[in-house]
């Protein structure tokens, strides 16, 4: 008896040191690992975010971000069958999916057990609800943008564009820039007044990223020229019963970007170690405020307009512009410019859960709780007193706490910003609860848009009569039924894909840099070469175009 009742005293003492939190039913606290498919910076050991997350949640974060060839590295970690708890295979996450390496969340998601996972897919479910080799639905991954609550926003350009400093447009009495030759002649002309910065640093006239799944920035302009959004590697007529679809690199029209891009490579505008730059070195140099412009989607240097802005340099920051060809280029064609398209779900990208992960269940319940209205608010506004405040229903923020947000050392301790990246998220207008009508994202919010807009930015915006940098290029126009070609699985015809890819990031950069007079030759050469690999993967994507398209449609 005197055993038994010590043995109960110990059991006592040992629950009395528990801590009450886990005494009451708290969950284990547990630690996921973490990989992002891109380059990043580890939040800080006081993130105050993070911190809420254990605290609510019992879940910490390891980070292992992107260092090196996205490809190769999920092919080693395939190879291997090393994998994170959370996965985030940024533009090649087909190879994790194909690879076997994701659960498939229908098993964990439904309206009963995660009604808030549920409405928020739930009116994409066509595009976003596969079907797997056996014939069972499959959803691998959650976007993690582009699922949108209400009308669309567009307030800025997020996505991809021709982009000139504002202080080029400023110098050169704010005109009006709509095509090829109006951008590089207003460039050439801005630095033949101003040949370097205030502090001597020549500047650069324009940079083309060429970075492993980052070479869309030389690849892609061309589509865009042509006057439709992004598509990825293919160009498509919405306008025809079929779709008609076509690889666009090695048509008669691309020849004519990758001529001009030769002409202002021979006269200096392009850096020369433009086409052997790492992101990092690219985003440095975007950040130093020498370089006038590029091709690229403005969420890919994010970090560069931050940097500028947190450095006072507003006039050094892009302006998105919808170029197209000039009719010369085109036959004498007039092209209308469509760069935006209708709200897009990011299909495939963002986390996926990987079948070594021990705990899917409490990351499914983490992701159903941060659809909320509560965690919604923390991750897109922060702390209510701290990073912003309510008046007459009303989420506002003071002109410190906003221009705060663009630091990014600012974001590492107060923004779970890889955690949410990557996670389903609550984007456009809040419509029903405590905040109905207002924005889930502080820039999207009417009185922060213009109302906390630095004075450069309201000056810059006055001299053209417009109110939000939006207003630079076309509405957007109605998503075609497929979506964007860019979210097609390319597997099936992977090998073709990626050799009609190779092709163009070896012989490209090589156009773009031969003599004048050696151009044609080569760019004839370059056709010859790419010709298979473009028809197999052309006459691919032809086909899954209608079949996406017939999907959605339900035909």
């Amino acid at each position: 008896m005197k055993k038994l009742l010590a043995i109960l005293m110990t059991l006592s003492l040992l629950i009395s040191l528990l801590p009450a939190a886990l005494a009451e039913g708290a969950q284990e606290p547990i630690t996921l690992t973490v990989f992002i498919g891109e380059p990043g910076d580890q939040p800080t050991e006081d993130n105050k975010i993070y911190k809420l997350i254990e605290e609510e949640f019992g879940i910490k974060f390891e980070f292992e971000f992107l260092a090196g060839d996205l490809d190769e590295k999920l092919g080693l970690m395939l190879a291997n069958e090393d994998y994170p708890d959370l996965f985030n295979g940024s533009n090649s996450a087909d190879l994790i999916i194909q690879g076997g390496a994701l659960i498939n969340l229908l098993d964990y998601i439904s309206p009963e057990k995660t009604p808030n996972i549920w409405a928020h897919i739930e009116p994409q479910k066509a595009r976003l609800i596969e079907k797997d080799e056996e014939g069972n639905d499959v959803l691998y991954i959650i976007p993690n943008y582009g699922l949108v609550d209400g009308p669309q926003i567009v307030n800025s350009v997020n996505g991809p564009a021709f982009f000139v400093q504002k202080q080029v447009l400023a110098w050169a009495g704010y005109p009006q820039i709509k095509t090829l030759n109006e951008y590089f002649d207003l460039i050439e002309k801005f630095i033949e007044a101003n040949p370097t910065d205030e502090n001597g640093t020549p500047y650069t006239g324009f940079d083309i990223l060429c970075e492993d799944w980052r070479h869309f920035c030389l690849i892609n302009p061309v589509q865009h020229l042509m006057g439709r959004p992004n598509d990825g590697e293919v160009l498509v007529d919405v306008s025809t019963n079929d779709f008609h679809t076509e690889t666009f690199i090695d048509k008669p029209y691309a020849k004519a970007y990758y001529k001009k891009l030769n002409e202002e490579f021979h006269k200096g505008l392009i850096s020369k170690d433009t086409f052997v730059m790492n992101y990092d070195q690219y985003i440095a140099a975007l950040s130093s405020g020498t370089v006038l412009g590029m091709f690229d989607q403005a969420w890919d240097f994010g970090n560069a307009t931050n940097a500028l802005k947190t450095a006072g340099m507003d006039k050094n920051t892009y302006v998105a512009l919808g170029l197209v060809y000039d009719p010369e280029y085109v036959d004498g064609k007039e092209i209308e410019e469509h760069y935006l398209n209708g709200s897009l779900p990011n299909v495939r990208r963002g986390f996926g859960i990987s079948v070594s992960c021990q705990y899917p269940e409490r990351i499914v319940a983490m992701w159903e709780e941060m659809l909320s209205e509560r965690w919604a608010i923390i991750n897109n506004w922060g702390i209510e007193g701290e990073d912003y405040y309510v008046e007459d229903g009303r989420l506002l923020m003071t002109e410190e706490q906003y221009a705060i947000r663009s630091d990014n050392a600012w974001r590492r301790a107060n923004r779970a910003f890889s955690i949410w990246d990557g996670s389903p998220k609550r984007q456009g207008w809040i419509l029903d609860g405590e905040f109905a009508g207002n924005a889930w994202e502080p820039d999207n919010q009417p009185e922060i848009v213009l109302g906390l807009m630095n004075e450069y930015d309201k000056e810059f915006l006055s001299a053209y009569g417009y109110s939000k940098f939006a207003d630079f290029v076309n509405p957007p126009i109605e998503l075609a039924p497929y979506g964007e070609a860019w979210q097609i699985d390319y597997t099936p015809v992977e090998v073709d894909h990626q050799d009609f890819l190779n092709i163009q990031d070896k012989r490209l950069p090589e156009l773009i840099m031969c003599e004048p007079d050696q151009f044609d030759a080569l760019w004839d050469a370059f056709v010859e070469e790419i010709t298979p690999s473009a028809t197999a993967f052309g006459d691919y994507m032809q086909q899954a175009i209608l079949a996406e398209a017939a999907k959605v449609l339900g035909e």
